[in-house]
Order: structure tokens, then C-alpha cells, then sequence
């Protein structure tokens, strides 16, 4: 009769593996080939400075929302149609399609005075922080 042996969870050799996996940071780029809007994001008293890495997309397509503390950034990349006769494709690795990010920030942004600048591949955005109002005293009766 032959006998089934499980593997030791608890040995060692497994142990050490275990662990390190479980201290390796968590990261997921999302589908393969799919690019993803990589940010930097720096702060100052009054605003929100933040550039974004969109490479090889026209300002046109470019669309930043704001409702609140909630930045979204999304895009539309698409690959030009020029094919020039007696040629074939022989490996096409630019990505066709949409990409988006969204993050929150710390304090609402105040939207009116948000400005938007693309150069180089690269969004900057301005988010001034909303002016909240000074501090209100309630009388207590």
C-alpha cells in the first residue's frame, strides 16, 4: 500500500519563504502592456502640485476631473494608422486605449482656481487647497 505524505508547512525550508513573501511590498501594474499614469504629487501651504507621466498622448485626449479631495485623470492613447505599402508589422508593442488614476488628497480643492499645463509628456496640475473659513465662535445661551 502506498502512502500519501503531505509536505511539512510548519518545516523550516518552508518557513523562511514564507516570510519572505509575506514582507515583499504588494504591487500590481495592472494588465500586462497596459501602461499606468505614474505621479508625483508634492505639497505646499496653500496648494497641490502634481505631474504626471503621460507619455505619447495628446492634450485633447487628456480629461482631469475634481469633486472635492478626488483627483481623476484619464486618457485616451491611440497609435497613428500610418502603414506604408511593401512593409509588415513585425512586433507592435505601443499601447492602444484608454488609461485612468484617481487619488484623494489631504484638504478639498478648490476648483476654480485649479490650473493644468501638458509639456513634454508631462501633466502638471496646480491644485490650490480650499480656503476654509476662520473659526466661528458660538454663543451658548
Amino acid at each position: 500500500m502506498n502512502q500519501i505524505r503531505l509536505p511539512d508547512v510548519l518545516s523550516l525550508e518552508n518557513t523562511e519563504e514564507l516570510w519572505r513573501s509575506l514582507l515583499r511590498p504588494l504591487r500590481w501594474d495592472g494588465p500586462q502592456g497596459v501602461p499606468q499614469i505614474k505621479l508625483d504629487v508634492h505639497e505646499d501651504d496653500a496648494a497641490y502640485t502634481v505631474k504626471a507621466e503621460m507619455p505619447g498622448v495628446k492634450k485633447e485626449d487628456i480629461d482631469v476631473r475634481i469633486e472635492g479631495a478626488q483627483v481623476s485623470i484619464s486618457a485616451e492613447v491611440k497609435k497613428s494608422d500610418e502603414k506604408k505599402e511593401g512593409t509588415r508589422v513585425l512586433r507592435a508593442e505601443r499601447y492602444e486605449g484608454f488609461v485612468s488614476r484617481s487619488f484623494t488628497l489631504g484638504c478639498e480643492i478648490d476648483r476654480d482656481k485649479a490650473t493644468a499645463r501638458y509639456q513634454d509628456g508631462v501633466l502638471e496640475l496646480r491644485l490650490p487647497k480650499q480656503q476654509s473659513g476662520a473659526a466661528h465662535k458660538v454663543t451658548i445661551e
